[in-house]
């Protein structure tokens, strides 16, 4: 089995080489007028953690673990500041243990001895976090990380509901190998995708393949099951229901503090087989948003619908840096393409897009198939490609003193022009006054009737070992941008530790009362998550 890195995205094997450190340390030197010299990544012999403070009883030493490499790779996610941490060898509180139970009984055996023994469980589920979602917290003297990778299966398939029981622990890859054989898929496709799981999609409300309609997890989930210190949790599987307010809606979300998922039934559908996708250009962003605002309010449901500004566009997309892309994809497994394809198109052609009719991709698996292979070829499959690829590149970049990262956030139509001035404006006064200057960017990678969910992404040249506290000043300025805008400080990366200050400012005070009142019912001994959403 390949073996996680501590620090990079991705297994040991997906660690840059010494050629690639020196062509990112090159080309950041050519790009910001610098000299920069490769660096070598740390080593796995490398890590020296304190010794775990805490042992597991006797019942459950067959299934913990205190070794330094993976107490390592439990610490951080695999934010900006979470690589440059681990790279640094920087691991000031670690879990003391990690325990990977194999089923049920034993996940509420390990909740069972953190809850009497007052150590803080800390639910696990792919690592891929970028916002300290389990990142152990200060003031307990003993922390037990649950990695879920044993609960790994698609116990049940109902294929006259189109729905499936499958376990929390299950990766992406994983999940979409045993739907394949049966003809479905859960098409729920994040950047994360490799690296995450179902139980922590769910706990995180996870934004995946779809840009429009399906746009969360939470439009598939059809129950969740959850283990708490005080018992289970399991919600009526039902297509909807009006009956008070919804269990389901609560376990959504709620980032490991009130429970740990170990099943949910899914909404699955069959394999697409219709596609059809096209890249249409644009002047200005401004240009492509009205057209993503028409085609959107239009309720065609694009599975794609994703603008990317000129800078984004011409890094992702291998345009000139003059125009915006908006990127569109239709897919089905029961109905062709084409017509919705051209709609779509006609629509962005009326707010002024251009493109050439012979680069609408549409494929049917009929001879009635045009433009080649969907959405992997011209514009669009280069940005796919890149989009795939980015969290690797990014390993490529650390220990040279960049400073890069990117944030999310959702706001109204009538709200997003101020929003996208606002926010470009804040990050590029910080990025000046911090780093000398840098670049901004923006795409969207969901879009409502109501309104976009843009994605910002930041760069400069920082100064090495200052990286932290440059990227801290940077991340405080735009945040507080996003909430003045009126903005969400998360679409889709969720809460963590990293978003608690904004957080507070954006759910109302009553809300956060409540939810505190869930948890001592759930979790009496505040063992969960602690710090996560409410205070402990």
């Amino acid at each position: 089995m390949a073996k996680r890195s501590f620090w990079a995205w991705g297994h040991e094997s997906d660690e840059p080489t010494a050629e690639q450190m020196k062509t990112a340390a090159d080309e950041l030197s050519k790009r910001y007028r610098v000299n920069l010299d490769p660096v070598s990544p740390p080593r796995p012999s490398d890590i020296s953690l304190r010794k775990p403070r805490i042992s597991p009883p006797s019942s459950l030493a067959g299934i913990c673990v205190s070794d330094d490499h993976d107490r390592a790779v439990h610490t951080y996610g695999r934010s900006f500041r979470d690589r440059i941490r681990a790279f640094n060898l920087d691991f000031p509180n670690p879990p003391d243990v990690v325990a990977r139970p194999r089923n049920e009984q034993e996940v509420e055996a390990v909740l069972e001895w953190c809850s009497s023994s007052g150590h803080a469980a800390i639910p696990f589920g792919g690592g891929s976090s970028t916002v300290a979602g389990f990142e152990p917290p200060d003031g307990y003297d003993g922390i037990v990380t649950i990695d879920l990778e044993g609960l790994d299966q698609v116990l049940e398939i109902d294929d006259v509901s189109r729905s499936a029981r499958i376990q929390g622990g299950v990766y992406g890859p994983a999940l979409e190998d045993q739907l394949r054989p049966h003809g479905f898929t859960l098409r729920h496709y994040p950047q994360s995708f490799e690296f995450s799981t179902l139980g922590g999609w769910i706990a995180t409300r996870s934004g995946g393949h779809y840009a429009t309609n399906q746009t969360h997890i939470d439009d598939m989930v059809e129950s969740v099951r959850m283990v708490t210190p005080s018992g289970l949790w399991e919600s009526r599987r039902l297509p909807g229901s009006g009956a008070g307010p919804s269990p389901d809606r609560i376990a959504i979300g709620s980032e490991g503090i009130l429970g740990i998922i170990t099943e949910a039934w899914m909404r699955i559908q069959a394999r697409p087989v219709s596609r059809a996708s096209a890249g249409v250009t644009f002047p200005t962003f401004a240009a492509g948003a009205e057209a993503a605002r028409r085609i959107v309010q239009t309720k065609l449901w694009p599975a794609n619908c994703r603008l990317l500004d000129p800078v984004e566009a011409a890094v992702a997309a291998g345009m000139d840096g003059t125009v915006a892309l908006l990127v569109l994809g239709f897919e089905s497994a029961e109905v062709p393409q084409g017509e919705f394809i051209r709609h779509a198109v006609d629509i962005a052609r009326d707010a002024g897009g251009t493109i050439d009719g012979a680069n609408i991709r549409v494929s049917d698996g009929s001879k009635n198939s045009s433009g080649g292979d969907t959405g992997r070829q011209g514009s669009v499959g280069a940005w796919r490609n890149s989009f795939l690829n980015a969290p690797y590149v990014k390993n490529h970049q650390a220990g040279l003193g960049f400073v890069t990262e990117t944030m999310e956030t959702a706001v109204t139509w009538d709200r997003w022009a101020n929003l996208d001035q606002t926010v470009r404006a804040a990050l590029q006064d910080a990025l000046d006054r911090v780093c000398g200057g840098g670049t901004v960017s923006c795409r969207f990678t969901h879009v409502y009737t109501d309104g976009p969910a843009p994605y910002f992404t930041f760069e400069g040249m920082g100064r090495l070992g200052a990286e932290l506290e440059m990227y801290a000043e940077i991340k405080q300025a735009a945040s507080d941008a996003i909430i003045a805008a009126g903005g969400t400080i998360t679409h889709h990366h969720a809460v963590g530790r990293l978003h608690r200050p904004w957080y507070d400012q954006q759910r109302p005070e009553l809300f956060a009362q409540s939810l505190k009142a869930i948890k001592r019912t759930l979790d009496p001994h505040g063992v969960l998550n602690p710090g996560l959403l409410i205070d402990s």
